[in-house]
C-alpha cells in the first residue's frame, strides 16, 4: 500500500487519538464533532429501516465512518 506520509502505520492512530482528544476538549464547538453526530444520526436511521441491524450498531457504523473520513483528509 502506498501512504503519502512518512511513517505509515501508526500516523492514523496518532490523527485518532489527537481528534477524539481534541473533540471531547472543544464540545461541539470542534469541527469533527457535528459530522460524526450527524454520521451517527445517518447510521442509526439506516439501522432502524433496515433489516437485521439495530439502531446502536447503525449509529456506530455511521459514526465511525465520518471519523474515518474526517481523520484520513
Amino acid at each position: 500500500m502506498n501512504d503519502d506520509r512518512q511513517g505509515g502505520g501508526q500516523d492514523w492512530v496518532e490523527d485518532a487519538k489527537s481528534e477524539i482528544s481534541g473533540m471531547a476538549k472543544g464540545g461541539l464547538d470542534h469541527p469533527s464533532t457535528k459530522p460524526v453526530l450527524t454520521g451517527a444520526v445517518a447510521g442509526a436511521v439506516a439501522g432502524a429501516l433496515l433489516p437485521g441491524l439495530s439502531i446502536a450498531v447503525g449509529a456506530i457504523a455511521g459514526a465511525g465512518f465520518m471519523f474515518y473520513n474526517r481523520i484520513k483528509k
